[in-house]
């Protein structure tokens, strides 16, 4: 089914896929070889991405293009004069979802993956430039699904799901629960660090005016606002 949607909705200029390296993408990217539709991969570099990915995907990826952000995580968090948190993930809107304008994008978003994309559609276009569409081929899939197709054709993935990740993202991204930033921190402690001096520069730099969390003084005070931030 899956690839016969693939089929059905494949554009002249062929498909713009969003690659992340995670399970999700590694399954779309393999659907839309077996269907033999035209298409070109793209991945992401936000500047956070755990190094195992980032090896994962130039060892076994090499066609995938890089697209580099114009700005740092780190130098955005200077910009907006605080972190970004479930509720405002510039991040995303700055760096990730700036691709692939004017084309069809094939993504591996499924509904089952969180309450907020439930209301996703097969083939829907964006809210941003109404000259961009998504083509979500595998909406409907369970994580069982997933791992069943991985299983099934013998695909590689990251060693990170063998340590007990169950999804995969920037590092200490604040989508993750509570436990899963503290286990990032623990785990990456150059990227714990490189955000302390974010929110150091950040501090300094805001207005004296801000009223925003006028209470925090130290990198560290921001630090444990945002790992606690529901």
């Amino acid at each position: 089914m899956a690839i016969s949607r693939l089929i059905e909705y494949e554009p002249p200029e062929g498909y713009y896929l969003a690659f992340s390296g995670g399970k999700d993408s590694i399954v779309i990217y393999d659907l839309a070889v077996r269907s033999g539709v035209k298409f070109d991969a793209h991945f992401t570099f936000t500047t956070l991405d755990p190094p195992e990915v980032v090896q994962f995907i130039k060892n076994n990826y090499p066609a995938v293009i890089w697209e580099r952000p114009k700005a740092s995580m780190f130098s955005l968090i200077v910009k907006k004069g605080f972190p970004p948190t479930r509720m405002k993930r510039y991040c995303c809107g700055e760096i990730k979802e700036i691709h692939g304008k004017n084309r069809v994008v094939m993504t591996g978003i499924r509904k089952k993956e969180s309450s907020n994309r439930a209301g996703r559609l097969l083939y829907e276009q964006s809210t941003r430039n109404k000259k961009t569409w998504y083509l979500n081929p595998i909406i409907e899939w369970s994580d069982k699904d997933v791992w069943d197709y991985i299983r099934r054709y013998n695909l590689k993935y990251p060693i990170l799901y063998d340590e007990g990740y169950t999804r995969i993202g920037c590092v200490m991204c604040p989508l993750q629960s509570v436990e899963g930033r503290r286990r990032d921190a623990e785990r990456y402690p150059r990227f714990y660090k490189a955000y302390l001096r974010a929110f150091g520069r950040m501090l300094k730099n805001r207005p004296s005016h801000s009223t925003f969390h006028k209470e925090w003084k130290t990198p560290e005070q921001v630090m444990e606002w945002w790992i606690n931030e529901r």
